[in-house]
C-alpha cells in the first residue's frame, strides 16, 4: 500500500510539472527535448560506449602484468631420486611475476586507436543528428499547436456571435418580424459554430499530447506555450536551395557521419592488411617455488624461495605464411565495404540536397498560397459582414447567411494554416543553415 501511495505521488508529481513549469517556449521545449527525449539518451549512451571502447583500444599499447601462485600436494607412491619407489608426500609452492610487451603486431594496435576515434567521432554526429531530428520534430509539433490555438480562437468569436446573434433573432421572432423557423434555423446554425468548437479543442488537445509525448512527459494537463509574435512572413526572402546546400554539406550531422564512416573503412582496409605483417612480443617474468617430501628433510622455505628465485626475458616473432586466405578475404571484405560506404556518403549527400529541395519549394508555395488566401480570407469575411448585415434586416435568408458564413470559416482556417505552415518552412530553410529554429 506504502509503494502504491509512492508512486500514485509521483505520477502526480511528473503530472504537475508542465504546469509548474508555465507557458514553453520553443526554445525551452527544445531545451527540455533534448535532456528527457529517450532517442537522444540512447545516442547519447552509444558514445559513451564509444569512449570506452577507444580506451580499450588505447590500453593495448600498455605492457600486461600478472601475478600467479600455485600450491601442489601429492600421496603416495613416487619415484625417488636414487630410482626407486617409496610411499611419501610431498608439496609444492611457486610464486610468479610476468610481462608481455607488445612490440610490432602489423599496426593493428595503431589502426585500432584510429577507428575507436573514428568510431566515436560518428557516435558524436549521430547524436548530433538525433538532437537534429527532435529539434525540427518539436518545431513542427509547436507550430501545430499555434495553427490549432488560433482555430479555436476563431471558432469560439464565431459561437459567441452566432449565440449574439440568436439573441437578436429572438427579438425580431417577439416583435413579430422573424418567423419561428428562423428562430430554429439560427439555433442549428449556433450548434454547428459549438461542434466546430469542440472539434477544434480537441485538435488543439491531440497536438499539446503529441509535444508533451515528444518532451517524453506524463500528461499534457496544464501545458501551454507561448504564442510568438509572428512579423509578416510572405516578405521573408528565400535563398535558393543550391547555396543552402553549400553550407549544409558542410555542417549537417548526417553528412559528417557518413563522411567519417568512409574514413573508418579506409583505416579498416589497412588494418586488415597488417596481417599479412609480422608481429613481434617482448616477455618478461620472475618465479621461485618451495618444495618438500616427508622422505627428505627439506630446506627451510625462506632458503629455498631464496634459492630457487629465476628470472627470465624473452622475444616472440610470429611471421604469417599462409592463413587458408582469410588475410586477403578480409581485406577483400574491406575494400567492399570502402566501396559501400562512397555510395552511402553520396546517398546522403543527394538526400540532404532533396530536401532541401523540397524545403525551398514547399516554402515558396507556402508563401504564395498564404499571400492568396489573405486576400481569399478578407473577401469572404467582407462577402460575409455584408450578407450578416442583410440577414439581420430580413434581406438574406439563413441559407445565404451559412453559406457566407461557412465560406468564410473555410477560407479564415485555410489562412491560418498557410500562414503558420509558411512560418514553419521558412524557418526550416534556416535551420539547414545554422541548425537552429527559432520563431
Amino acid at each position: 500500500m506504502k509503494r502504491l501511495a509512492l508512486t500514485l505521488l509521483a505520477a502526480l508529481a511528473c503530472a504537475g510539472a508542465s504546469a509548474q513549469h508555465g507557458p514553453w517556449s520553443l526554445q525551452d521545449c527544445i531545451d527540455y527535448a533534448l535532456k528527457n527525449n529517450l532517442t537522444v539518451k540512447q545516442s547519447s549512451l552509444t558514445v559513451e560506449q564509444r569512449e570506452v571502447d577507444l580506451s580499450t583500444a588505447k590500453g593495448r599499447r600498455l605492457p600486461s602484468l600478472s601475478a600467479g601462485a600455485s600450491e601442489n600436494l601429492s600421496f603416495g607412491r613416487g619415484l625417488t631420486a636414487d630410482n626407486t619407489y617409496s610411499n611419501s608426500n610431498t608439496s609444492s609452492t611457486s610464486f610468479s611475476l610476468g610481462t608481455d610487451v607488445p612490440i610490432f603486431h602489423g599496426f593493428d594496435i595503431t589502426n585500432g586507436i584510429k577507428l575507436s576515434k573514428l568510431n566515436l567521432a560518428a557516435a558524436t554526429a549521430e547524436l548530433e543528428k538525433a538532437r537534429d531530428d527532435i529539434r525540427v520534430a518539436v518545431a513542427q509539433a509547436f507550430v501545430q499547436i499555434l495553427y490549432n490555438q488560433e482555430v479555436l480562437r476563431v471558432a469560439k468569436e464565431q459561437s459567441a456571435h452566432d449565440a449574439e446573434l440568436l439573441e437578436q433573432v429572438k427579438e425580431r421572432l417577439s416583435a413579430g418580424k422573424v418567423s419561428a423557423a428562423n428562430v430554429s434555423a439560427q439555433q442549428a446554425t449556433l450548434a454547428q459554430s459549438r461542434q466546430s468548437e469542440i472539434q477544434a479543442e480537441g485538435n488543439l488537445s491531440i497536438s499539446l499530447l503529441e509535444l508533451t509525448q515528444l518532451l517524453e512527459l506524463q500528461s499534457p494537463e496544464g501545458f501551454s506555450i507561448v504564442t510568438p509574435e509572428v512579423g509578416d512572413v510572405s516578405a521573408i526572402l528565400l535563398m535558393r536551395p543550391e547555396a543552402i546546400y553549400e553550407e549544409a554539406v558542410e555542417t549537417r550531422p548526417a553528412v559528417e557521419a557518413a563522411k567519417l564512416n568512409l574514413k573508418y573503412a579506409k583505416v579498416a582496409i589497412d588494418r586488415a592488411k597488417g596481417a599479412f605483417l609480422p608481429s613481434l612480443s617482448l616477455s618478461g617474468g620472475l618465479g621461485t617455488n618451495y618444495y618438500t617430501n616427508s622422505k627428505v628433510t627439506s630446506a627451510p622455505f625462506f632458503d629455498q624461495i631464496k634459492n630457487n628465485f629465476s628470472q627470465y626475458v624473452g622475444l616472440s616473432l610470429s611471421v604469417p605464411i599462409f592463413q587458408r586466405f582469410a588475410t586477403r578475404n578480409q581485406v577483400r571484405s574491406a575494400q567492399i565495404s570502402l566501396r559501400g560506404q562512397e555510395i552511402q556518403l553520396e546517398s546522403v549527400k543527394k538526400a540532404l540536397y532533396k530536401e532541401i529541395q523540397q524545403a525551398y519549394y514547399n516554402a515558396v508555395n507556402s508563401q504564395a498560397r498564404y499571400n492568396g488566401s489573405r486576400e481569399t480570407a478578407a473577401s469572404a469575411r467582407e462577402h460575409y459582414e455584408l450578407t450578416e448585415e442583410k440577414y439581420k434586416v430580413g434581406k438574406a435568408g439563413i441559407a445565404e447567411y451559412n453559406d457566407a458564413r461557412n465560406n468564410w470559416l473555410r477560407a479564415e482556417s485555410d489562412h491560418i494554416q498557410a500562414r503558420f505552415q509558411c512560418l514553419y518552412q521558412t524557418r526550416l530553410l534556416d535551420f539547414y543553415r545554422s541548425g537552429e529554429i527559432e520563431f
